[in-house]
Formats: C-alpha cells, sequence, structure tokens
C-alpha cells in the first residue's frame, strides 16, 4: 500500500505581520494534487496543523477545505493534535469529521476507542493500522498514562517512560498479516530542530529515543520537528519536516511531503516530493547600492535584509521601495552606530527560554531545577492542551 506523509502546515502563521494564508493554500493544494496524482492509500498528518490554538475563521475553512479535497481522492485522512492545535477541538469536531470519513485525534485513546485507526487499502485490500499519539505536555502525560495503562499516578516515571508505555499499549492494536504503522507529535532525542519550533516543548523532559518505538511498526510518521530527517532505529522513523519554511531560522530547509510504499512483509519505501509552490525565505546582506542592483535576482522571495552601512534618515524606506518583500531590514553589526551607547541589546529574536537563562546568568543564578520550572510554566501558558 502506499501512503503520503506531511506535517507541521501551521495554517495561520504570519511572518514579520505578512499573512501567509494564500501562500499556505498554494502548498496544501499542491499536497491535494500530489495525493492525487499518486493515487495513495491514506495521507497522515501527525500534528501543528494551526499555528495556534485560537485559528481564524479563514485558516479554519483553509485546514478543513484541505482536509476535504484529501479525502476526496479516496484517500483514509488520519490526523491529530499537534503542541500548537487545541486538542478539546480537535475532539469536539472528531464525530463531524468521522462523517466525511476523515480521522481526526485530539487528546490520546485507547486502542479500544479510537486509539488505532484500521482500515483495508483501496490499491491492495491489505490490512492498515495506524496508532495515533498526538501530542502530550508532560502534565498531561501522567493522566494519559493511567488512561491507557492503569499505571497509578504516584508511580508514573519519566515522561519518556510515560510516553513509551503509551506506545507499547498502542501497538496492541497491531495485528500480524498486516501494515501496522505509528503516528506521533514528538521531539526525537538526536533530532534537530528545524528552526521555528517552539523551545519549551522540545527541550527539558521532552525528548523520547527513536528506540521507544522498538521493531514492529512498519513505519512511524513524526511531526513536531520542521527538518526533514530520518531517525536511527530498528524500525523506519521519520520526521517530514513543515511543508513551508515558517520563518528565517528555517530558510535552508527542503520542503517536501513522503511518498512511501509499505506491505506485510517488506520494509517501508520512502521517496522526498519536492514542493516548489512556496516562497522562499533568504536573508541577504549588502549596502543599499548593491542590494538594488541585486533586486531582480531575488524574485518573489520574502527578504530578511542585513545593510552594510551606517543608519540614516530614510533608510529603511530606500531600502523597501528597492526590494519589496524586505519583512525584517537591520543594520548590520559591523556598522551600527555608536557601541558604547547604553540602549538595551535587540532581543526580538531570542526565545523566551533563552531570554530567561541570559536573565539566570546576569543575575547569577545557576538551578537547573529553576530553568525546568520555567520551561514547564511556559508550557502550560503556550500549549494547546486544556
Amino acid at each position: 500500500m502506499k501512503f503520503l506523509h506531511t506535517s507541521d502546515w501551521h495554517v495561520g502563521k504570519t511572518l514579520k505581520g505578512q499573512s501567509r494564508l494564500v501562500e499556505q493554500a498554494t502548498v496544501l493544494n499542491e499536497i491535494v494534487e500530489i495525493a492525487q496524482r499518486e493515487g495513495v492509500d491514506a495521507v497522515l498528518i501527525p500534528g501543528d496543523l494551526y499555528e495556534t490554538t485560537s485559528p481564524t475563521a479563514d485558516a479554519q475553512r483553509l485546514v478543513v477545505h484541505t482536509l476535504l479535497e484529501l479525502r476526496k481522492t479516496g484517500a483514509e485522512v488520519i490526523t491529530m493534535a499537534g503542541n500548537h492545535d487545541h486538542a478539546a477541538t480537535f475532539d469536539a469536531y472528531r464525530p463531524l469529521m468521522e462523517i466525511g470519513g476523515i480521522h481526526v485525534l485530539g487528546q490520546v485513546r485507547p486502542v479500544t476507542d479510537g486509539g488505532v485507526v484500521s482500515f483495508d487499502a483501496k490499491s491492495t485490500g491489505e490490512r492498515v493500522n495506524v496508532a495515533v499519539l498526538p501530542f502530550l505536555t508532560t502534565r498531561f502525560a501522567v493522566r494519559a498514562a493511567q488512561l491507557l495503562t492503569d499505571t497509578p499516578a504516584e508511580h508514573s516515571g519519566a515522561y519518556d517512560q510515560q510516553v513509551r508505555d503509551m506506545i507499547r499499549h498502542l501497538q496492541t492494536g497491531f495485528t500480524p498479516g498486516a501494515v501496522n504503522i505509528m503516528m506521533a507529535h514528538l521531539t526525537i532525542t538526536n533530532g534537530q530542530l528545524g528552526g521555528g519550533e517552539r523551545v519549551a516543548q522540545t527541550v527539558f523532559d521532552y525528548y523520547v529515543p527513536a528506540t521507544a518505538f522498538g521493531s514492529e511498526p512498519h513505519y512511524v510518521a513524526l511531526g513536531h520537528l520542521h527538518r526533514r530527517q530520518v531517525l536511527d532505529a530498528a524500525c523506519p522513523v521519520h520526521y517530514s519536516g513543515s511543508p513551508i519554511a515558517v520563518d528565517f531560522g528555517e530558510e535552508a530547509n527542503r520542503s517536501v511531503v513522503l511518498l512511501v510504499e509499505s506491505s506485510p512483509s517488506t520494509p517501508a519505501k520512502v521517496v522526498d516530493v519536492e514542493l516548489i509552490s512556496g516562497r522562499r525565505l533568504r536573508t541577504v546582506r549588502g549596502t543599499v547600492a548593491a542590494l538594488t542592483a541585486q533586486a531582480a535576482e531575488f524574485g518573489d522571495d520574502y527578504l530578511r535584509v542585513y545593510v552594510e552601512e551606517p543608519t540614516r534618515v530614510g533608510l529603511r524606506e530606500e531600502v523597501t521601495e528597492a526590494l519589496p518583500n524586505a519583512l525584517e531590514v537591520r543594520i548590520d553589526v559591523a556598522f551600527a552606530a555608536d557601541r558604547e551607547r547604553t540602549t538595551p541589546p535587540d532581543r526580538t529574536d531570542r526565545t523566551p527560554i533563552e531570554l530567561f537563562d541570559e536573565f539566570c546568568i546576569e543575575r547569577q543564578i545557576v538551578d537547573p531545577r529553576l530553568n525546568s520550572l520555567f520551561a514547564q510554566l511556559l508550557d502550560e501558558l503556550t500549549s494547546g492542551q486544556g
């Protein structure tokens, strides 16, 4: 059987105030066309469909439309909540989505209550079992472990052990002679960040080793890290990455979807399918004159510009007139005026974790427990669960 793996759409994400909804619609339409052309049996989307837990009506309309279009190709569509999504809302719409033939999970579920989605592949008639593990914060992992494994909270181990227990439970829904697949929204040990992930939910207690999946799955479809990558494990473990660079930290990432073929008796064969409809993000440097001379080379790329000359009145306007797609204009640090000024440093690109670390360093506070507690508090404030 054949299926498509894509994740981390982040529909509704803006870039320096620039809406990208039209661009996102174009990319998602390209994914639908690939699914149609390849005649896939299933489309797996392991989380982060939205950028925020409170998406706009337009963002929701685009996601729902895309899911329906994917279903119209004849493929089974299976998706779940990531850390940017609102799990409770996903579950609220679950019965309605099922009417349309779309499988949606917000919170983790036992095997007997939808935790494993089973179907017969339209192309081969082979049985397919997809175990689904949505994103879990450390706080909710304890509750989920109790639900799935009847483990008392006081006996629950660390986050990675709780996740291992849930994986083992979900794999009890695998059957012999079938294609058995695992979907999860997780940070895997040694996985490389793509550049735009929510830091509080990719550090500290959130790492899980790839060995947690064992050797039983024919394929593990992961979401959460935005960089396309393969993890070393006893079974095929893949991140598809985001189909669009969500910010300038991801400008070097490849935008792909994964076309996977598997059978009950053969290893999964994975092919990267390049996505070409998204706009490139690019960082450029130079004087205003040099950048103006290069303008044609940049095409429709969104630009982050470092100007290699001292600031002056009207400089930003000169740059944006020459480069209309410049979303961010800065003076290169080598040309910054009067370095002895007491003006606070620009920290707009720093994450909350990084800012807190700097604060602790400045105050000479050294206590890993404090850093971990801050990450957990930030996680609870920014997570889509609750």
